[in-house]
C-alpha cells in the first residue's frame, strides 16, 4: 500500500482480512466456563484479561507460522477496539493516547509470559502466568482458577496448532 493511498484512504483497509479472527478471539474470551467454572471475574478487568489471554494464545499461533504481519494487524484491532471501550466509558481524548500505550504494554507483557510457557509446553510456567495476569471472583480459588485457565489455554494453543493459516484466518467456529 503506498504512502498516497493510506493518506487518500484509497486503498482496502488491511485489518479486514484479520478482522473475522478478531472477533474470534472476542467470542472465546467472553466464553461462559471461564467465568463460571473458572471463576474469571466477570468485570471489566476480568474480561480484559480473557480478552489479552486468548489474543496472546492465538498471537503465539500466528508467531509460529508466516503470519507475523497478521498478529501486528491482529494487535492493531486490539488498539482500536479498546480506544473506542475507553471512549464509551468517558475517558477523555487527552488520555485515551495514554491509556492505550499502557494497555499495549500489559498485552506486551503478558504474550512474553505466555508465549514463553506455550511454546514450551509447559502448563506449570503457563500457570504462575495465569495466576500473576487474571483477576480472579472474589473468594476463588485462585491456584484451582489459574490450573483451569491454564488448561483451557494449552488445549486451545494445541487446537490453533491443528490449522493451517487459512483457516486461522478464517476464523471459524470450529476453533
Amino acid at each position: 500500500m503506498s504512502f498516497l493511498s493510506r493518506l487518500l484512504g484509497t486503498a482496502p483497509d488491511p485489518r479486514e482480512g484479520v478482522r473475522p479472527l478478531w472477533h474470534r478471539v472476542i467470542e472465546l474470551a467472553r466464553d461462559s466456563v471461564y467465568y463460571t467454572e473458572c471463576r474469571v471475574a466477570d468485570s471489566i478487568a476480568g474480561r480484559f484479561d480473557m480478552i489479552t489471554l486468548v489474543l496472546s494464545t492465538v498471537m503465539v499461533r500466528l508467531e509460529a507460522s508466516e503470519m507475523r504481519a497478521e498478529s501486528a494487524l491482529l494487535a492493531e484491532l486490539f488498539v482500536e477496539d479498546m480506544d473506542g471501550q475507553l471512549r464509551e466509558f468517558g475517558v477523555n481524548d487527552v488520555v485515551v493516547g495514554k491509556r492505550i500505550g499502557k494497555l499495549m504494554s500489559v498485552l506486551g507483557g503478558r504474550l512474553g509470559a505466555y508465549r514463553g510457557a506455550l511454546n514450551a509446553g509447559d502448563l506449570d510456567r503457563l500457570t504462575a502466568a495465569v495466576a500473576r495476569n487474571v483477576t480472579f471472583a472474589e473468594g476463588a480459588d485462585e491456584a484451582a482458577g489459574a490450573k483451569a485457565v491454564a488448561e483451557r489455554m494449552m488445549k486451545l494453543s494445541d487446537r490453533l496448532g491443528r490449522f493451517s493459516d487459512a483457516e486461522m484466518l478464517k476464523a471459524s467456529a470450529i476453533w
